[in-house]
């Protein structure tokens, strides 16, 4: 049985759950989210607990279990508190400001390139600024946990973190590995 497959899913108060086949729709104070379930799982209801099953005992089934699990508890835990990266920009003239063009909402990025970046920010997604002194961080929350980690990728890939100066956008918990430069080779 799989460790994580078998623990029970606890329905906060707020949440609604509604299960119809293989289709699960949570909603909750943060929105609603719908998703599917992988094949050879199903979920039922008893009380204020969401428990996972399994329909047999092969590999496919077993692998599928925990899977389930997971991706019923993000959609439960995303519509009662959501989830949030922060994303630190890192590096002497490096900034981000937030503008609003024909009803969308942009990010824009000076990073040391000739242009600027625009970035439209997702439907189902927020962004703050933070800015302390010179440092900026950007904190993009939502309830689809695989929305908010797909853009935050996507903002950090414009300007990753290089080893010897630590310049760039980094994830807040990320640790950058420095190198020393030519000079430390003597």
């Amino acid at each position: 049985m799989s460790r994580i497959g078998k623990l029970p899913i606890p329905v906060p108060q707020g949440v609604t759950v509604t299960i119809e086949g293989r289709s699960v729709k949570t909603s909750g104070p943060k929105g609603t989210l719908e998703g599917l379930l992988p094949p050879k799982v199903s979920v039922e209801r008893e009380g204020d607990e969401l428990i996972i099953k399994r329909d047999g005992e092969d590999r496919i089934a077993r692998s599928m279990h925990g899977l389930a699990r997971s991706l019923v508890r993000n959609m439960v835990d995303g519509v009662a508190v959501g989830f949030t990266k922060t994303l630190e920009i890192v590096g002497v003239g490096y900034k981000v400001e937030e503008r609003t063009l024909n009803k969308h909402s942009y990010l824009v990025f000076t990073l040391g390139y000739s242009h600027p970046i625009y970035y439209e920010v997702p439907k189902g997604i927020s962004a703050q600024l933070i800015k302390k002194g010179n440092d900026f961080s950007v904190a993009l929350t939502g309830a689809d946990r695989q929305l908010v980690g797909s853009a935050a990728a996507a903002v950090r890939a414009f300007r990753p973190p290089e080893p010897y100066k630590g310049k760039g956008i980094k994830y807040s918990d990320e640790i950058v590995r420095r190198k020393e430069g030519k000079s430390g080779a003597r």
